[in-house]
């Protein structure tokens, strides 16, 4: 009995040895035999179409997206101001409107701070700038634009009753000329020595200049001719030297400027392409008072 009781004791203790291994084994086993990780490609529904990629690439389609194409520019006349309805008009204005209706979308005006245009493109808070702004280096480094579209100057505004006193100057040391903010005008102005006064717009520069706040003030030829002398609200003032001859500059040159690799500017210049061509452009420039002579093709 003594032996049967050890040899059971033996059996039992090697029945525990053998479950213990199997079930190392098994912990083993069970690691090599769980399903493979999946490593592979994430199913192509996951990932965007190369259309709809294509789509969130493109302004063109972004803006027919929404339905609207947001126009940013201040009150600058002949280009944009308000009418006595509130409604913008302006030479820029109309043709902006135009050129929204050829993407199908309804167009949308943002009076904006001049200084602040590049910001209000990139964060999509406007999705072009058509002011006439000048196609300057610093322009151009930031924005894609359009073909040129219309010439302009710097010019200087002046009381009426001394021009006489502002002829034929070659520097602008020891006048106080107010400019807007940021803009072609003030550039001109400090690069002939003036001291300047920063507005927030071109008529802001006006009233500055009729209030007696002012020597001078230099804006656009083209707004210079729409709103001060005779039978405006500024008989008060004139205009003398172009600024651009001055400093022996060519005649600046107006652009729209869109968003960095937009491809609203092939649009845009097909759009002015067929503008000119059935007449539009011209009608419209009659209608503002912008000479013929200025527009380009």
């Amino acid at each position: 009995m003594m032996k049967s009781k050890k040899l059971w004791a033996l059996l039992l203790a090697l029945a525990m040895v053998l479950s213990l291994a199997a079930c190392g084994g098994n912990s083993d086993s069970g690691a090599k035999d769980a399903p493979p990780a999946d490593t592979s490609a994430p199913a192509e529904t996951d990932a965007p179409a190369e259309g709809d990629q294509q789509a969130a690439d493109s302004d063109l389609a972004y803006v027919q997206g929404k339905g609207t194409l947001v126009v940013g520019m201040t009150d600058f006349a002949p280009m944009d101001y308000r009418d006595a309805n509130g409604n913008w008009i302006g030479f820029d204005a109309d043709m902006a409107s135009a050129f929204a209706e050829s993407l199908g979308v309804k167009v949308e005006f943002q009076e904006i701070t001049w200084d602040y245009k590049v910001m209000e493109l990139d964060a999509k808070s406007i999705d072009c700038v058509w002011n006439g702004m000048t196609l300057n280096d610093e322009v151009k480094a930031a924005m894609d634009t359009g073909n040129a579209y219309c010439l302009n100057a710097q010019v200087l505004v002046v009381p009426a009753d001394r021009a006489a006193d502002f002829e034929n100057l070659t520097t602008l040391e020891g006048l106080n000329v107010a400019v807007e903010s940021g803009s072609a005008g003030e550039d001109a102005a400090e690069a002939l020595g003036a001291s300047t006064t920063a507005v927030a717009k071109q008529s802001d520069a006006l009233m500055e200049v009729s209030a007696g706040t002012a020597d001078a003030a230099v804006i656009d030829l083209l707004m210079a001719g729409a709103m001060i002398g005779e039978g405006t609200n500024y008989a008060n003032l004139t205009y003398t030297i172009n600024l651009n001859t001055a400093q022996g500059l060519e005649s600046e040159e107006y652009g729209v400027g869109f968003r960095k690799g937009s491809d609203l500017v092939d649009a845009w210049n097909s759009f002015w392409s067929g503008a000119i061509a059935d007449g539009t452009v011209l009608e419209t420039g009659t209608t503002y008072g912008v000479q013929e002579s200025l527009i380009l093709e």
